[in-house]
């Protein structure tokens, strides 16, 4: 199927490291043009190389670190300014480190989880609200995560992507009358395909088994129905989907998990 994508005028938040990189690389298989917004600047480079050789119309880098006041509204006028204004926002940008609640005490850690993964989705999403009202059209999608349900070893991280979903929601109340529809997609846990899917500001250059070790990886695919691990591209199939004006044209404040059946909200 066609989505309409082609030439679409796509910022990726968090683009340049597994899930947000999946993304881009799924907008450039359409042929969008695509601004990826990462703290990584050097990563986010990689990857608009890759996207580019993957089909991408065009794609521009914005590097900054979305907690920062005015980022956000470079990255989107990264678009806004050289291709006439922005048709998708996918707020992807998150960072976690997984840990019980009784051992997880350091109050700037839970401050950085606040700000990375729910500061920057309000406020990439008001920078982009400014184009897309005016257009009278826009999609954005939030990625969530099943934590957001409650997750064993997720309760700081999980009480932001719920957040999350109450800011996604509230956006599609608001705005749908100005013809912007918001939707969430809840990833279960993505491995990254390998040391090229990273950068050094991923959470994940600490190393797989720092994040997520093979007994706790197995503890939860045997909870899973279909009994494997979501990937990047999983995640990327779903957002390119909810966001299509032409797929999901009627589709809004909506919540999935692309998750193999491990959470069913």
């Amino acid at each position: 199927m066609d989505l309409g994508l082609t030439d679409a005028r796509v910022l990726v938040t968090g683009g340049g490291s597994n899930i947000g990189r999946g993304i881009v690389h799924g907008y450039a298989r359409e042929g969008s043009r695509i601004v990826i917004s990462d703290i990584d600047g050097p990563q986010a480079e990689k990857v608009r190389d890759e996207a580019l050789a993957l089909g991408a119309s065009q794609v521009e880098v914005v590097a900054g670190d979305l907690t920062v006041a005015g980022v956000a509204e470079s990255a989107v006028a990264a678009a806004a300014v050289s291709w006439g204004g922005l048709d998708v926002l996918v707020n992807n940008a998150g960072w976690s480190v997984p840990g019980f609640l009784t051992d997880d005490v350091d109050r700037d850690r839970w401050q950085k989880t606040v700000e990375i993964n729910f500061f920057t989705a309000i406020a990439a999403t008001q920078a982009a609200l400014t184009p897309m009202i005016t257009a009278k059209k826009g999609s954005i999608v939030f990625i969530a995560s099943d934590s957001a349900f409650g997750q064993i070893r997720q309760a700081v991280y999980g009480a932001t992507k719920a957040a999350v979903v109450a800011l996604a929601r509230t956006t599609a109340k608001e705005q749908g009358r100005n013809g912007i529809r918001s939707n969430i997609i809840c990833p279960g846990l993505v491995i990254p395909e390998g040391p090229e899917a990273v950068g050094a500001a991923s959470l994940w250059s600490v190393g797989q088994d720092a994040v997520f070790d093979d007994n706790q990886i197995a503890f939860l695919q045997k909870d899973t129905p279909l009994r494997r691990l979501t990937t990047a591209e999983d995640v990327a199939s779903s957002v390119l989907w909810i966001s299509s004006d032409r797929a999901a044209r009627q589709v809004t404040g909506q919540m999935f998990s692309v998750s193999g059946g491990y959470t069913m909200p």
